[in-house]
């Protein structure tokens, strides 16, 4: 997102806990000390920024769900809203936009498969996990509409993207002439393109009538056997589909192993209708995107 916002002419300041470190000098990119922990951010950042995007939060699939796991999970996203929350109200700012990560996790698991009725934004959130810390997790940043803000929140699918996340480990087995196929592999995967996910990250900066939540997924969700039947496809050379019993599944990663098995059928019409285009609407043009980029 940096990267992109510089390109079009943007300056970028990033909260970091490391800020001294990470400054080299950089007349279109600087970095500026935050502590969610402690509660303290950089004043002039707050008083110089147009727009801020808010992007922070535990890796989700970083570890097994323990109890303190799933704590640092949810406060590591709720505790940096509120100090954002905190900081707009008690520093003067011309703070114009918000725009808050959250996640398709809101949704819980599809009802059936298919799903004759993908989720929407109407939708409310599930009792599951994720779906309670993706509720609390919008919730921190809310009040900045009290503040005048136009708030953008970006319900994200899984994001495909060859520098991590879940498109390296599904091509892992690859390597070795393997394509896992997860559980029984119908559960349907609502997915985006890291590009698209950029993308839509900088019209929510720009198109003004943008303001709610949003699905920050691509228009054709896929099944995890056709994803990864379509990888290797793709790759080229010979695989032998091996499925990865749910049981095993859940003795390697615990409760995590839920979302790795859940299906969940999001829709994409809203973020269509305001207007943006994907450039990787279905999974063959993104996989062989990627597949160029990783070879």
């Amino acid at each position: 997102i940096s990267k992109e916002l510089i390109n079009k002419g943007y300056e970028v300041i990033i909260l970091s806990r490391q800020a001294e470190k990470k400054n080299q000098g950089d007349s279109k990119k600087s970095f500026a000390n935050w502590d969610v922990k402690n509660a303290t951010i950089d004043k002039e950042a707050i008083q110089k920024a147009d727009h801020i995007i808010h992007l922070a939060g535990a890796n989700v699939a970083g570890e097994r769900w323990s109890d303190k796991r799933k704590t640092e999970i949810r406060e590591s996203r709720t505790k940096s809203g509120e100090l954002l929350v905190k900081a707009l109200k008690e520093i003067p700012n011309k703070i114009q936009t918000v725009i808050s990560a959250s996640a398709i996790g809101w949704y819980g698991a599809d009802p059936q498969i298919p799903n004759p009725k993908p989720f929407d934004e109407t939708n409310g959130a599930s009792s599951d996990f994720l779906g309670a810390t993706c509720k609390l997790w919008e919730a921190s940043i809310s009040p900045v509409v009290e503040l005048g803000k136009r708030l953008v929140i970006l319900r994200t699918g899984i994001v495909l993207d060859v520098a991590g996340g879940a498109y390296p480990e599904f091509r892992r087995t690859l390597k070795f002439g393997i394509a896992s196929i997860l559980g029984s592999g119908k559960q349907i995967i609502s997915w985006i393109h890291i590009d698209d996910l950029v993308r839509i990250y900088i019209e929510a900066i720009e198109n003004k009538s943008l303001e709610g939540p949003f699905n920050a997924v691509a228009p054709k969700p896929v099944s995890n056997e056709y994803l990864v039947k379509e990888m290797a496809k793709v790759k080229g050379g010979h695989y032998i589909p091996v499925q990865v019993p749910s049981f095993a599944l859940k003795v390697i990663l615990g409760e995590m192993s839920v979302e790795v098995l859940k299906s969940a059928t999001v829709s994409s019409q809203k973020i269509e209708k305001s207007g943006y285009s994907f450039l990787f609407p279905n999974i063959e043009t993104a996989l062989f995107n990627l597949n160029k980029k990783a070879s």
